[in-house]
C-alpha cells in the first residue's frame, strides 16, 4: 500500500517528484507523497462510489432501524409506513438537543444517516443519486464527502439551535449542500443558465419541506450554508488534484461517522442497562 521509491504527481501542481521528497521543488507543498500513502489514497478514493456508498449506508442503517424494534414499527399514514421507533433510532445516532446535552456530538454526524420512513429514504436516496454524482466530478470525490458530511453537519446545528427539542434525522440538510456546492460551481464557471436552473430546484425543495408534514426545514437552510461555505473553500476537481490533507480529512469524517454509530449504541445501551 505504501510506496517507499519512485516518483508521485504532486496534489498541489500536478508535476512529478520523488515520493520521498519533503517539500515539492516546484510549488512548495509540503509531503507532496504524503509519507509514501498518497498514490493509494488517490487510487481508492479514484474507485469509490461515493453516492452508491452513500445510499448503501442509509438504506443499511434503515433497516438496522427496523430490525433492532420489530414491535415498534409505526405504519400510521402515507408518510409512516415502515417507520422505525424512536428508541431504535436513538441507539443508531439520532440527534436533537437531548443529544448535544448529553455530550454526545458524533450524532451530527450519525443523524445525516437514518431516515424516519420508507418513504423520507425513498424520497432522499433519489435526490442523493440526482446531484452526489455530478458534486463529485466537479470537485472530486474527497472534496464531496466532506461537503455532504460538514453539510449535514451545519444542517442539525442550525436545526439544534432553532427548535433545541425536537430530534431530528436525515440526509437532506446535506443534500441542499450538494444544491449549494453545484451553485457555487455554477456562479463560479459563469454558467448562468445552469446556476439559475439550480436555484429554481433549490427554492421548490424549500418551498416542498413548508408542504410537507414534519419536515426539518431548518436543517434544509443550515444544510445549504454549510454546502456553500464549504465549496467555497474547496477548489474543483479541473482545476487542481485533491490534497493528502483532504483525503485524510474525508477518511476522518469516514471513521468519525462509522465509530459515532457504535458509540451511540454502546452509550444508550449503557444507560438502559443502568436504568
Amino acid at each position: 500500500m505504501r510506496k517507499t521509491s519512485g516518483a508521485v504527481v504532486c496534489p498541489g501542481c500536478g508535476r512529478l517528484v520523488d515520493v520521498n521528497d519533503p517539500i515539492c521543488p516546484y510549488c512548495g507543498r509540503t509531503s507532496p507523497g504524503m509519507f509514501g500513502y498518497g498514490p493509494a489514497l488517490q487510487r481508492l478514493l479514484g474507485r469509490f462510489d461515493l453516492s452508491l456508498a452513500v445510499v448503501g449506508a442509509c438504506v443499511l442503517l434503515y433497516v438496522l432501524s427496523l430490525v433492532i424494534d420489530v414491535r415498534g414499527i409505526r405504519m400510521a399514514g402515507m408518510f409512516d409506513i415502515l417507520s422505525p421507533s424512536g428508541n431504535a433510532l436513538v441507539l443508531l445516532g439520532m440527534t436533537g438537543g437531548f443529544a448535544v446535552a448529553r455530550g454526545w456530538w458524533w450524532t451530527l454526524l450519525t443523524a445525516v444517516f437514518l431516515h424516519g420512513s420508507l418513504l423520507h429514504l425513498l424520497f432522499n436516496m433519489v435526490i442523493t443519486r440526482q446531484y452526489l454524482p455530478h458534486v463529485v466530478d466537479l470537485y472530486g470525490p474527497a472534496r464531496a464527502w466532506v461537503i455532504f458530511v460538514v453539510a449535514g453537519i451545519g444542517g442539525f446545528a442550525v436545526s439544534i439551535l432553532a427548535s433545541p427539542r425536537v430530534p431530528t434525522i436525515g440526509a437532506s440538510g446535506a443534500i441542499f449542500g450538494l444544491l449549494a456546492a453545484l451553485i457555487v460551481y455554477g456562479r463560479r464557471t459563469r454558467q448562468h443558465a445552469v446556476t439559475q436552473q439550480l436555484w429554481v430546484s433549490a427554492g421548490m425543495m424549500f418551498l416542498f419541506g413548508f408542504i410537507m408534514p414534519s419536515v426539518n426545514n431548518w436543517a434544509h437552510a443550515g444544510g445549504f450554508g454549510g454546502g456553500w461555505v464549504t465549496a467555497e473553500a474547496m477548489r474543483f476537481s479541473d482545476e487542481k488534484r485533491e490534497s493528502p490533507t483532504v483525503q485524510v480529512l474525508a477518511l476522518a469524517l469516514l471513521a468519525l461517522t462509522a465509530a459515532g454509530v457504535v458509540m451511540s449504541f454502546v452509550k444508550v445501551t449503557g444507560m438502559l442497562m443502568a436504568g
